[in-house]
């Protein structure tokens, strides 16, 4: 069961809903990329399987309820890197979810902003995963990100597969780079975006702890 909740940020108000299982092992949040929302079925899909491993999930929208939707240009992605600060800033304050471990799931350019929000609050931020992501538009921090990292690619997403593997050569923390055989950006074939939530449990697992 997942809980509505209005967060308050210097933009306005962001629409976002939380699931927080019993005895939680950690806090992942959802950073969509343009033209999506925190109603995307595959960040969906992942997050029920990180709930079923333990795991709390917080999907939110990165522009505030009535505001056009992100644009990925400077503009929009500085707009979502400030108020996906502000939503982790907000977590700190919450009692239920300031001790939980804290982790970002990254989507397309969603993951840009994931990036930037863990250089920037490296003491909070434990680690990113990116689904299908663009980490190059986060260029200018990508050595300053300090946490271990997981890009999941696609292999017939051959442009995002370079851009990812470039990237990679960049990020000074722990990385991997996983390509998903057969699957497209949008991870529609069928298992693929099944290899994601495995994938992405696992490495979650491993690096949410409170140890």
């Amino acid at each position: 069961m997942s809980q509505a909740l209005s967060i308050d940020v210097p933009d306005g108000v962001l629409q976002a809903d939380l699931a927080l299982p019993p005895q939680a092992s950690g806090l992942v949040i959802f950073c969509h990329g343009t033209g999506s929302n925190r109603r995307s079925p595959r960040n969906r899909m992942v997050a029920e399987a990180l709930q079923q491993a333990g795991l709390a999930t917080l999907l939110l929208d990165l522009t505030p309820a009535g505001s056009a939707p992100t644009q990925a240009n400077n503009h929009g992605l500085d707009q979502a890197r400030r108020n996906l600060l502000a939503a982790v800033d907000w977590t700190a304050m919450e009692p239920g979810l300031a001790p939980l471990p804290l982790g970002l799931f990254g989507a397309s350019s969603g993951a840009a902003v994931a990036l930037d929000v863990a250089a920037l609050r490296p003491d909070r931020i434990r680690t990113v995963v990116s689904r299908g992501g663009r980490p190059d538009l986060a260029f200018e921090c990508l050595g300053q990100v300090r946490c271990p990292t997981l890009l999941i690619v696609g292999s017939a997403d051959l442009d995002v597969l370079e851009l990812n593997a470039w990237a990679a050569g960049h990020l000074r923390a722990s990385h991997d780079l996983l390509v998903v055989p057969g699957a497209s950006h949008l991870f529609s074939e069928p298992g693929a975006l099944q290899s994601v939530a495995e994938a992405s449990c696992r490495w979650f697992a491993q690096h949410l702890s409170r140890t």
